[in-house]
């Protein structure tokens, strides 16, 4: 007993005096971890991103290219909110979820602008600050239109279910959705900046976003496909409902519409999955290489292709989700000769006869999109079903 009371003293005495050292040098791992002093440009230097010193022709074929899609984009999705508020046909929670999803593209061109703006040789003007909000408009506007997809997704699956013209969701609960997807858009681009970087683990620094943690990348790019997945499912779903529901039709009518009508829908379904998958696929490949292998991977060499062809989906959405639906085409028609006679009259000289109402001539525009409401209607109710009507979008 006396040699193990001993014994335990001995190691009681030697924890006691290696206690003080391994705190300090714990307190001493996490100071110089933590070390918020490091500027951009080392981290760029951490993972071997280079910043380039002079424009090279990479550097303007990508900007090029991008600042065109992303003048295409924000005009192509203006359009459809426009549209869909001017037309009381659109007033309908599917319409105001499209509605929603162009603004979040509309936002992703606005923020991929920004990001052409300061790339190149001036990224290294930008202090972390501004690089963190440069990454944040990006993540947030990305974040919010893949979760309008989502909400869409689900929307015309209840909808289409249940067998109805339009959700029975109310205005409210639409609006609180839309907060929800843009709330969850905000804290997704607000973690990497506040909690979720490699400032205090360089060794976890992405190749692609050198301030990011690799961790945080993997976590984003599953969850988007995690979003796919569930997507795929719902509209398989869908397809599988409307096959069946057309069988049956086809034993109790001659009809030859529902045939048509299945064969539009695939279609459409096609269009939506093939357009996210092509333009998603690449930049998320390309983000979970960067978070598995590192520097390994050689991510950073083609990482903005895949982010200009990322970009390209919210220049498809408004073409899959809107501009295929006539009545919405009629409207983008209306709005353009609205605004052509508009401009006509700007620049047409005065006539020698004044009007007797000075509001007759503003007040054109106004009955135009009341009789094409009116014609919108009649022509919805008269017509077959198409492939995204007759599944109730």
């Amino acid at each position: 007993m006396p040699c193990i009371s001993s014994v335990c003293c001995h190691i009681c005495t030697a924890l006691t005096s290696c206690l003080p050292s391994a705190v300090m040098a714990l307190e001493n791992s996490v100071r110089n971890a933590c070390d918020y002093s490091h500027n951009l440009t080392y981290f760029y230097n951490l993972v071997d991103k280079k910043i380039s010193a002079e424009w090279t022709p990479r550097d303007f074929a990508v900007i090029g290219v991008g600042l065109t899609v992303c003048v295409i984009v924000v005009l192509a999705n203006l359009m459809v909110v426009v549209a869909i508020l001017l037309n009381r046909r659109f007033h309908f929670p599917i319409y105001y979820l499209l509605a929603n999803l162009a603004a979040a593209d509309l936002f992703a061109g606005i923020a991929y602008a920004n990001l052409m703006l300061n790339t190149g040789p001036w990224t290294s003007r930008l202090t972390k600050k501004q690089w963190f909000i440069r990454g944040a408009l990006i993540d947030i506007s990305l974040t919010a239109s893949v979760a309008n997809l989502l909400a869409v997704a689900v929307e015309r699956h209840q909808t289409i279910i249940t067998m109805q013209l339009h959700s029975t969701m109310t205005k409210r609960r639409v609006v609180l959705l839309i907060v929800c997807i843009w709330a969850m858009g905000i804290i997704m681009g607000l973690v990497p900046s506040m909690l979720w970087n490699c400032e205090c683990d360089l060794e976890d620094c992405s190749t692609i976003a050198p301030v990011y943690s690799r961790r945080f990348l993997i976590f984003w790019a599953s969850l988007n496909l995690l979003t796919f997945f569930v997507m795929v499912a719902m509209y398989l779903r869908i397809f599988l409902f409307v096959r069946q529901r057309s069988k049956y039709a086809s034993q109790h009518t001659t009809e030859t519409w529902h045939h048509q009508a299945v064969v539009n829908l695939m279609k459409t379904i096609s269009i939506v999955l093939g357009a996210f998958v092509i333009c998603w696929t690449p930049g998320l490949v390309t983000l979970l290489l960067d978070g598995i292998l590192g520097k390994d991977s050689n991510a950073h060499a083609y990482e903005k292709y895949c982010l200009v062809v990322a970009e390209c989906n919210s220049l498809v959405n408004p073409i899959v989700y809107s501009l295929r639906d006539e009545d919405m085409r009629k409207t983008f028609k209306w709005i353009l000769c609205c605004m052509c006679r508009r401009r006509g009259d700007v620049h047409r000289e005065p006539a020698p006869v004044q009007s007797d109402s000075p509001h007759e001539e503003n007040m054109g525009c106004i009955q135009k999109v009341e009789d094409q409401d009116l014609y919108v209607t009649r022509h919805t109710s008269e017509k077959q079903p198409d492939s995204w009507t007759m599944a109730m979008v």
